[in-house]
């Protein structure tokens, strides 16, 4: 039977591009719409590719940011396939940003010893990938397209996964594809959180549909909250790259104070902003003195200039919001689940590279190497021709849209309880608040998943910061 991707962000894409010529169906919404993270991400692809680089140094900077939480075999697993998954993308015709020697630029962000990120075009990494990729995904006769879909199951039984249920656009009821293999690459869960970085449709499905379909989760409670994401009324929240503060971007209250070490880790600096934010400081990232900041940052000048911001002139109001999962569906070395015929890559998984607090742009990386990894697993699986059984599925549930004003309060109420810090009261409020909403709103039942994770981990560790409970490390 024909493997599933469910998801077309570049994870999902790098599975089907590696599977190529074999035959696969690719299950989204629709591809390159800017309603994947992929599109959106700025910062670029850490991959230890410098003269000056190593696997080992690669190693170390993600070990320490993970807080002890890493699995240090994965880590490894994954940076050393770094440089590949660069030359990999490369050959698929992905152009980086180079000098004037041709040789790769590597841009600085916090928490890396080296400079060691890969860009393309500037500050749109993500959005120079991907169109690369969906340009050459839709000329593979191999991989069939399904856009406007919502997968809402993934049926199993005793052998493991048997079929995806889903919805599509200008069909009436539930449509079914019978298949032993299918790949959730569905991205964030970051949109529960009133503000976020990601677009409003990452929500955390696929963790619901693996949840349901009975696969082990993991580390829910670590969330990653980005420093600096332009404080505004836009929704998502305009990400203000690291990379700005790489090179030479200062965070200071409206007094013009300097308060933290710009390229401490993630966890660390967002927690510096909240609670400068939470004693009615603004905190401003002033980038005044950056040449040609137009031509280094083109996506960060058109954001802050549609937000009324002129970043050449004035300093950027940043705040901290909701930016990346870490924990996600749990899965091996292979991308493999729990559950047999189901795989994860991408921000739904939870591989164990990135422990309580991702490395910057580690991310980016983990797609492609976990993508190509389960591409290349599936290979021996794929059907010798591509068979895209499509059938109405009679009598089954219908699907109901979550009711938009219960949507807002899930939102609201994460944002206030399961934040930046937390602590028991807050939680269990957040756990009785999504308790009788969960029934109708599925955002509801993944946040009550997020949230009991973040009840059960009583210390403190990397991105989860219980106010009521010591630090672990």
């Amino acid at each position: 039977m024909t493997p599933v991707i469910i998801g077309g962000g570049l994870a999902g894409l790098c599975v089907a591009l590696t599977l190529a010529p074999k035959p696969v169906i690719v299950l989204g919404r629709k591809v390159a719409s800017g309603l994947t993270s992929s599109e959106l991400a700025q910062g670029g692809i850490a991959a230890a590719v410098g003269a000056d680089d190593s696997t080992e140094l690669h190693v170390q900077d993600t070990l320490a940011a993970g807080a002890g939480l890493c699995d240090p075999a994965i880590v490894r697993q994954i940076i050393e396939a770094g440089p590949a998954a660069i030359e990999q993308l490369i050959r698929w015709g992905v152009a980086f940003d180079r000098d004037e020697d041709g040789d790769l630029k590597r841009g600085l962000e916090g928490a890396h010893s080296r400079r060691r990120v890969v860009h393309a075009n500037g500050d749109a990494t993500g959005e120079a990938v991907m169109r690369v990729l969906v340009a050459r995904v839709k000329q593979t006769p191999s991989i069939h397209l399904l856009e406007g879909c919502e997968v809402t199951e993934i049926k199993t039984d005793a052998s493991g996964v048997c079929a995806v249920m889903f919805r599509q656009d200008g069909k009436e009821g539930l449509q079914e594809i019978k298949t032993r293999a299918v790949v959730l690459a569905t991205g964030s869960a970051c949109a529960l959180w009133r503000h976020t970085t990601v677009p409003v449709a990452s929500w955390g499905h696929g963790l619901l549909l693996a949840h349901e379909a009975g696969a082990a989760l993991r580390d829910l409670e670590f969330v990653q909250f980005h420093p600096t994401a332009l404080d505004s009324t836009l929704d998502p929240m305009p990400l203000i790259s690291e990379a700005l503060r790489g090179a030479g971007g200062k965070l200071v209250t409206d007094q013009g104070e300097s308060f933290v070490d710009e390229l401490c880790p993630r966890d660390v600096v967002a927690r510096a902003i909240w609670s400068q934010l939470e004693h009615g400081q603004r905190v401003f990232l002033d980038a005044r003195h950056i040449d040609d900041f137009g031509d280094h940052f083109p996506t960060i000048l058109e954001s802050c200039l549609r937000g009324g911001i002129d970043p050449r002139e004035e300093g950027i109001p940043v705040r901290p919001v909701a930016h990346y999962h870490m924990g996600g569906i749990q899965t091996d070395g292979e991308g493999k689940t729990t559950v047999e015929g189901l795989w994860a890559c991408g921000e739904c998984a939870s591989t164990g590279l990135h422990g309580a607090n991702r490395l910057a742009s580690n991310s980016l990386l983990e797609a492609v190497v976990m993508g190509c990894r389960i591409g290349k697993a599936l290979q021996a699986r794929a059907a010798d021709a591509l068979s895209c059984a499509v059938s109405e599925a009679r009598g089954a549930k219908p699907f109901t849209a979550d009711d938009l004003h219960d949507t807002v309060r899930v939102r609201n109420l994460m944002m206030a309880h399961v934040g930046v810090l937390r602590e028991s009261k807050g939680l269990e409020t957040a756990l009785c608040d999504l308790e009788p909403l969960a029934s109708v709103n599925r955002f509801a039942r993944v946040g009550m998943l997020i949230a009991k994770s973040a009840l059960a981990r009583r210390e403190s560790c990397g991105a989860h910061t219980r106010l009521d409970t010591p630090c672990s490390s």
